[in-house]
């Protein structure tokens, strides 16, 4: 039986292994045991173009990662492109990778599934050693759907927009690097919550739960729930808990004072800050939709990822 999915984006990002295209040519098994260890992100995404091929789909290479990885004899498109003409995207690498395809295909609901090539893996769930047996099933539409929730981020300076962006995992306002704590007015749908001193506030979605926001004592929210975390960075005052609001809230982050304070997104772009600027942060239209493996669990993710119960007989 053939894969049901007839067009196949494969994507994975890192420049720094184009000098070793060469040796993965030849090579049909994705398994990376086969191919030499560690197995470099040209190696597999060869090696999934031969099997993908194999299963009746025909593939399409991300243009970045074509460049990054010399694969220019494959068919390349845009992200755009894929959004538009693919019914599955494969994203090989980590977290970090697969938060920022996800947030550009999103709009277009093209479903991923991640390849874990970085370190935690919680959204990048099959392991390089079990590529083909994990994704035969799959491909033939044995999975578990999973979808996810995006921000909607802007930064208003004198009313007018001067920032906007998608956020996956979350939205971090932070002191500078230098500097001492940062003064935050919040407001959750125009109504006043609190001023903050900190080093910094995190709102983060469920998916967003288990990184910064997990470091500075946040509660880990599953994916399932509706709702947002409010986390703030070391607190000057102690009472300033965390606070789990639901994801329908409109949250506004005022920058009353703090020199060189910034807004992250995603830790993946940035926007300086200046006294009286307002973030902020809404639920998106869209949402990311992932694919897991049949008998995928978010609970065995967590005890696998964050080491629960090791030890116990």
């Amino acid at each position: 039986m053939k894969s049901k999915f007839r067009q196949i984006a494969l994507i994975g990002k890192y420049a720094k292994e184009v000098k070793e295209v060469k040796t993965a040519k030849n090579s049909d098994s994705v398994n990376p045991s086969k191919v030499g260890q560690p197995a470099s992100t040209s190696q597999i995404l060869q090696s999934l173009t031969h099997f993908l091929h194999l299963q009746g789909a025909d593939v399409i290479i991300e243009q970045e990662t074509a460049t990054s990885c010399d694969l220019h004899s494959h068919q390349v498109q845009t992200i755009g492109q894929i959004g538009k003409s693919c019914d599955l995207a494969i994203v090989v690498g980590g977290d970090g990778t697969m938060l920022g395809f996800g947030r550009q295909l999103a709009p277009y609901g093209v479903p991923l599934i991640g390849i874990n090539q970085g370190r935690l893996g919680f959204i990048t769930d099959i392991a390089l050693d079990q590529i083909e047996t994990t994704l035969e099933p799959m491909l033939r539409g044995n999975y578990t759907e999973d979808f996810r929730s995006l921000f909607v981020s802007e930064v208003i300076r004198d009313d007018a927009r001067v920032f906007s962006t998608l956020a996956m995992n979350d939205v971090v306002v932070n002191r500078g690097a230098t500097s001492g704590m940062v003064e935050l007015r919040v407001e959750v749908d125009g109504h006043f919550l609190s001023n903050q001193r900190a080093d910094g506030l995190i709102i983060a979605t469920p998916t967003g739960s288990t990184a910064y926001a997990l470091s500075s004592g946040g509660p880990i929210i599953h994916p399932a729930l509706a709702g947002w975390v409010l986390v703030p960075i070391a607190p000057h005052t102690l009472s300033n808990r965390p606070i789990v609001l639901g994801d329908h809230a409109q949250i506004t982050i005022e920058l009353v004072s703090g020199k060189d304070a910034s807004a992250n997104f995603d830790m993946q772009s940035l926007a300086s800050l200046i006294k009286g600027d307002r973030i902020t942060v809404s639920k998106s239209e869209h949402r990311v939709r992932f694919l897991h493996p049949v008998g995928w669990s978010y609970y065995d993710t967590l005890r696998k990822k964050l080491h629960w119960n090791e030890g116990v007989a």
